[in-house]
């Protein structure tokens, strides 16, 4: 029984044997937790005179935040925007697999759609906790349909859109609704967008700027607007160039307001951004890099054809393809494959590689105060990493929902 009625019944947990992700170090110390939450033992100690009442031997191995992936768009045959019958179902499925890869929460990403799509998907998935049944939905990012013809990458043409009068209506026609929406992304060079930003941002919803031919100062407007994201860097925006370095050029912009930090996506799958291009913008900004899967819906399957969206992609080898072309149409990595990735491209530390899945992408969406840290107060969601980073267990609220 537990031996501190004084505050609550709950069991208490204690993580032992461990190295914990806290204040940016691995630290040899016990982790304690009870009623999802983690604790601090000296108040546990000293206030109410409690003990544990069960021990986990983590047998040397480093607990990190939870993995938060915040571009998603299926895996294990489900893609998140075919409207079926079987959406929940199908959130569903890619939640409870995706623990394994030490995800707890996600942002299931739409592509650009048919309105009738987005009318059909976004009332179906509520934003929910994570537990024994999978990782926790923090809402959907949307990715188009306002974005640019020229950098459309894998997206099809046809669906999409440019903000006319507003901006907002144009908005709320195509998605029928914001509820349940997280994030998202368009390109700032659209008219009317800066009204739309501003809007979305001041709704709570990240605002996050690719596929698109904005210049610098197109880019700086938008993250002067509220935009604080920028949609996997390199890829489908312009190159680099030393006159107008264009979105790219936000990574160290003096254009952006000293108590912010634009953050950036990063497929660090080996295929999407060369080991030199992610070097660049690792040492350029590493307080903004969050790792992202892109998966696809051909995550976690065999080679060959399988759909994304409106779209037929071609698996070959960890490629995937727009069947026919040589258009990379997001990728089949997971979220621990391209955590090992970016810490062997860039030489980071196991510190930088695991916050750039967890506290990066929890401080992008406003909500590193409970999720993506190990302090004191904050939800338990862990995951349990050997030195090769491959994970053996991960946590919601404490409870254990995987284990290799």
């Amino acid at each position: 029984m537990p031996s501190n009625k004084s505050v609550s019944d709950a069991p208490i947990t204690q993580f032992v044997n461990c190295r914990i992700l806290r204040e940016h170090k691995l630290q040899r110390e016990d982790l304690w937790v009870r009623e999802g939450k983690i604790l601090d033992p000296e108040k546990l100690f000293f206030d109410e005179k409690g003990s544990a009442d069960q021990r986990v031997d983590c047998k040397g191995h480093i607990i990190a935040p939870g993995f938060i992936d915040v571009q998603i768009n299926g895996g294990y045959g489900i893609d998140f925007s075919q409207a079926t019958d079987y959406v929940k179902g199908g959130v569903s499925l890619v939640a409870k697999k995706i623990l394994e890869h030490g995800v707890t929460s996600f942002l299931p990403t739409l592509v650009t759609s048919p309105p009738d799509i987005y009318h059909k998907v976004l009332p179906k998935v509520q934003v929910q906790s994570g537990g024994m049944q999978g990782a926790g939905v923090l809402g959907f990012h949307l990715e188009g349909p306002f974005i640019s013809l020229e950098k459309k990458g894998a997206h099809p043409e046809e669906y999409l859109r440019s903000f006319l009068s507003d901006g907002m209506s144009d908005l709320i026609e195509t998605y029928g609704t914001l509820d349940n929406v997280a994030m998202v992304t368009l390109a700032p060079e659209l008219p009317n967008s800066q009204t739309v930003v501003r809007e979305l941002t001041q709704r709570g919803i990240t605002v996050s700027l690719g596929h698109s031919v904005a210049n610098l100062s197109q880019a700086e407007n938008a993250v002067q607007h509220g935009a604080s994201f920028i949609t996997h860097l390199f890829n489908a925006m312009l190159p680099f160039h030393h006159r107008d370095p264009g979105i790219v050029g936000l990574l160290t912009s003096d254009q952006v307001p000293q108590s912010r930090t634009v953050f950036y996506g990063m497929i660090a799958d080996g295929i999407h951004t060369n080991p030199a291009a992610l070097r660049i913008a690792h040492r350029a900004h590493p307080k903004g890099l969050v790792l992202v899967t892109d998966a696809i819906a051909a995550m976690g399957l065999p080679p060959g054809r399988h759909t994304l969206g409106q779209q037929v992609i071609e698996i070959q080898g960890l490629h995937a393809y727009v069947a026919g072309t040589k258009t990379l149409c997001g990728s089949i990595a997971t979220m621990d494959m391209c955590v090992r990735h970016f810490k062997q491209a860039s030489g980071c530390t196991v510190e930088e590689s695991l916050e750039a899945a967890s506290l990066h992408p929890a401080q992008l969406l406003g909500i590193s105060h409970a999720k993506g840290v190990l302090d004191y107060g904050a939800d338990a969601d862990l995951v349990l990493l050997d030195d090769s980073l491959s994970i053996r267990a991960t946590y919601i609220a404490g409870q254990e929902v995987w284990r290799k």
